[in-house]
């Protein structure tokens, strides 16, 4: 396999993951507007979710879908990546991450996506970790 190939196969493989997380987002988006979130809000949040869908595809090196997501990449985000890549972070934007992050998970549970222990797993580890996330944007 030439150079070429392989950066073919790679960016198909980038374009058909975006092609099946766009769907994911759409679908977020209308639960939550389901659930009667403001206009600003719900932008916020599904923005969030696809800065983590290219985070997982770029950054992360997993070529992983949302619905592939761990709470480990979870972590990783949260934990190293955001507080020292995005240069606009801070206290406030990271808690409105923590959100997202719960609102998504707590959709892609309900909706079957992943599975129940994936959701517990994010879910506790936001809890948990809140404090280390939030002191982590604030330094």
């Amino acid at each position: 396999m030439t150079e070429a190939d392989h950066a073919e196969t790679y960016e198909q493989r980038v374009q058909a993951i975006q092609g099946t997380n766009q769907p994911l987002l759409d679908g977020f988006e209308h639960w939550l507007k389901h659930a009667g979130l403001s206009e600003h809000t719900i932008k916020a949040h599904v923005d969030n979710m696809r800065f983590f869908g290219r985070y997982l595809l770029w950054y992360g090196s997993s070529l992983r879908r949302l619905d592939e997501a761990t709470e480990g990449d979870v972590y990783d985000f949260l934990e190293d990546w955001f507080p020292r890549k995005a240069l606009w972070a801070s206290v406030s934007s990271m808690q409105v991450y923590l959100a997202s992050f719960k609102k998504f998970f707590t959709w892609m549970g309900e909706t079957g996506l992943v599975p129940p222990e994936t959701v517990e797993d994010v879910r506790s580890t936001l809890k948990d970790s809140r404090n280390l996330f939030l002191r982590k944007v604030a330094e």
